[in-house]
């Protein structure tokens, strides 16, 4: 067996950024990010938007040294700046704070040319900035979140929302659903093929050969014997016993509340959670302003920060940027990886 190294073209890797909602925090965050151009020594930035959205957010909060460059294509961006595809045509005054259609439609437009360089391979990685479902273009958008869209883009049937920070990663068995559904959509085949992402991904995309992984209950104290529920004695334990008697190192079901409290955690390589809140809650706790969204299964890397528009504080010039710059560098960790991938050659 010989071993060889898949080599770097040389050219710093080329990201996207789309802008999301124009009147959430999405611009202003990505200025924030991008006014320290120390950023781009380590990559291309592709901002998907419109470049008088930026002018405006620009100029509210006197960021003069923020610069783009125009470009008709991704293929056209230029090395190591900060380069601008125009995603529309019509004009628009911002409106920081305030839910619009006119707004979820111009962050479709921008994600779905996007999405289209991502798949031809013209960025190798995308940021996206958050969205607000309820003003997206419904025909055009008929997905309760990005992680859907991404899975249906790229013909895989289904992704997985997988939370992700150095001390803790926390993938979903289900995500934008709710909770009076959960329950009925938390099959054998469901939570099987959950932990089959959820292993691929920390094996592929993190390098961990052999992952441990902690599955959590979804009733009161992991069901109780049956008395607070019956999901994890009739769907969740034998699962888990399944991959167990495979040889993998996947524990639970574990009752949510004190896994967390007591640190247990830290125990495992990542955690698979059985609906939103369950995951989010401790995660947005734990990570702070700096977990980042990754959308696991797909064949190609999209991240975003781990928030929402945040409209209570858009255009004030006070939301942070840690968590954007959180799923830059996380996007370029993955690229790296993928990259120097050990090829086995026989």
């Amino acid at each position: 067996m010989s071993e060889t190294k898949i080599q770097n073209t040389g050219f710093p890797p080329v990201l996207g950024i789309t802008f999301g909602d124009v009147n959430g925090i999405g611009p202003e965050i990505i200025i924030r990010i991008l006014e320290d151009s120390r950023i781009l020594k380590h990559c291309t930035l592709v901002l998907y938007g419109h470049h008088k959205i930026i002018n405006q957010y620009r100029k509210l909060f006197a960021a003069e040294e923020f610069q783009i460059i125009p470009c008709k294509t991704a293929g056209q961006a230029a090395p190591r700046k900060i380069n601008m595809i125009n995603c529309w045509d019509q004009d628009y005054e911002i409106k920081p704070g305030q839910s619009d259609p006119a707004a979820g439609m111009f962050a479709f437009q921008a994600l779905q040319k996007a999405t289209e360089d991502l798949k031809s391979g013209q960025i190798q990685g995308l940021i996206t900035a958050p969205i607000t479902k309820a003003n997206m273009p419904e025909q055009e958008f008929p997905f309760p979140g990005h992680t859907e869209f991404f899975a249906k883009a790229a013909g895989v049937g289904e992704s997985l929302m997988f939370m992700v920070h150095e001390d803790l990663k926390i993938a979903l068995s289900t995500a934008h659903l709710p909770l009076e559904r959960v329950s009925g959509i938390l099959t054998r085949n469901l939570i099987f093929n959950k932990l089959n992402q959820l292993e691929k991904s920390l094996i592929k995309d993190f390098d961990i050969p052999k992952p441990k992984i902690a599955v959590l209950g979804f009733n009161p104290h992991a069901g109780e014997n049956g008395k607070l529920g019956k999901e994890e004695d009739a769907v969740i334990g034998p699962v888990v016993r399944e991959w167990r008697d495979k040889g993998k190192f996947v524990y639970g079901p574990f009752p949510s509340d004190g896994f967390f409290a007591s640190g247990q955690y830290k125990k495992f390589d990542a955690i698979l959670a059985m609906y939103h809140d369950q995951g989010l809650i401790p995660f947005k706790i734990i990570a702070g302003m700096e977990g980042v969204n990754f959308s696991a299964g797909l064949p190609f890397i999209r991240v975003s920060p781990d928030h929402g528009t945040a409209y209570d504080i858009a255009g004030k010039g006070i939301a942070s940027a840690e968590s954007i710059r959180a799923a830059i560098f996380f996007a370029l960790d993955l690229i790296q990886i993928k990259e120097e991938k050990v090829v086995k050659v026989i």
